[in-house]
């Protein structure tokens, strides 16, 4: 598995992997924010010889903190230490840049989802904290979950 910043291909590889994984990326008008999003942000890519088996799209926010705006891992690469490795590649580019925090919103446990239970137990193992629920900021069915990393810590 190589990982690399992008340059190119940027929104077909986010469409392409969103539209693979519906119960994470069901609503149609996230999707095109996040493809269009996608063109002007710092993206990395996860590959499998040509494959793109992820991606991890960054929101840079202030010079001391980054977002992952988006990542993606393809179901089949689920479990393999390729979405782990994407986030610890962003963070790696973000200390370069002398940026302290990284943080991710994700769905609350308030709403209900199996899929996003796995996903907060993942940001949490890789040492992300939460730091604020906002019932309403995705609509009050998507309750958001906003977590936070310090990537400086000596």
């Amino acid at each position: 598995m190589k990982i690399e910043e992008l340059t190119e291909n940027k929104a077909q590889i986010c469409e392409n992997i969103l539209r693979s994984l519906p119960e994470w990326f069901g609503i149609e008008e996230s999707i095109r924010n996040y493809i269009g999003d996608s063109r002007s942000r710092p993206m990395f890519v996860a590959r499998d010889g040509n494959e793109a088996a992820g991606f991890l799209s960054l929101t840079l926010h202030n010079e001391f903190t980054g977002e992952i705006h988006v990542m993606g891992v393809k179901r089949e690469f689920h479990r393999k230490g390729i979405g782990k490795e994407l986030v610890l590649y962003a963070e790696s580019y973000l200390a370069k840049r002398k940026f302290e925090f990284l943080t991710v919103k994700t769905l609350s446990p308030s709403g209900k989802s199996s899929e996003y239970d796995k996903t907060r137990k993942f940001y949490l193992a890789l040492g992300f904290k939460p730091l604020e629920e906002f019932k309403t900021l995705w609509g009050e069915a998507n309750p958001c979950l906003f977590l936070v990393k310090n990537i400086n810590i000596k």
